[in-house]
């Protein structure tokens, strides 16, 4: 059984999918707690439904696009079958995930869009680097930075770190915290190879509005 905090119908509000109808399915719990966390009602809210329930849940919306969101969805066991499950269904499928567990069971054809979380989120410290070693060319890594000190990190890993090219390394700026045009001249200035995203869906919706 998975412990699910909700399934909705949206908007992609990140990642190179921006702007596409995609259903969500929000796994609960978490074992970071990131000072910038705007998903803090997955960690404990959820019910209880079956990888069929899931599935039946996700194909009444009709839509071919689809991610797995938490919380952070590694840490549940079941979460592996769903994805194939969904593959199988014909989806193109997406996982996001904070970076700190290893990727290396998940299904081949999944869209991974890996965090690396930088020293303002509190929790850089579990990075989980193998997982830059195991991303695939379709895969995307994802940055959310709050300030300079956070962007001169992510900039090192990207120059010194990366030992394979993703689809895309997104920089995001902390919602209402970071100047976008601020991050946009740090990138320009330094002529880095990533692309800036803002949250979609918080310009469409008021930032606090769930279920979008």
């Amino acid at each position: 059984m998975l412990t699910v905090n909700e399934i909705f119908h949206s908007i992609q509000g990140e990642s190179t999918r921006a702007g596409q109808p995609c259903v969500f399915v929000r796994l609960t719990a978490c074992d970071l707690r990131c000072t910038w966390c705007d998903t803090a009602y997955a960690f404990y809210e959820g019910r209880k439904m079956s990888v069929d329930e899931v599935v039946q849940a996700v194909e009444e919306y009709a839509c071919p696009l689809v991610e797995v969101t938490g919380g952070e969805p590694l840490l549940q066991d079941e979460v592996y079958p769903l994805m194939e499950r969904l593959l199988q269904g014909g989806h193109t499928v997406m996982l996001e995930t904070g970076g700190h567990r290893l990727i290396d069971r998940v299904p081949a054809p999944v869209v991974k869009v890996v965090d690396v979380k930088c020293p303002g989120s509190g929790e850089a410290a579990k990075n989980e680097w193998r997982n830059l070693e195991l991303l695939a060319p379709h895969d995307e890594v994802k940055f959310v930075i709050r300030d300079r000190a956070d962007y001169e990190f992510a900039r090192d890993v990207v120059l010194w770190k990366m030992p394979v090219n993703p689809a895309a390394i997104l920089f995001s700026p902390v919602h209402g915290v970071l100047d976008a045009k601020a991050l946009s001249e740090w990138v320009l200035s330094d002529r880095l190879p990533v692309r800036v995203q803002l949250q979609l869906h918080k310009f469409i919706w008021h930032p606090a509005t769930r279920g979008v």
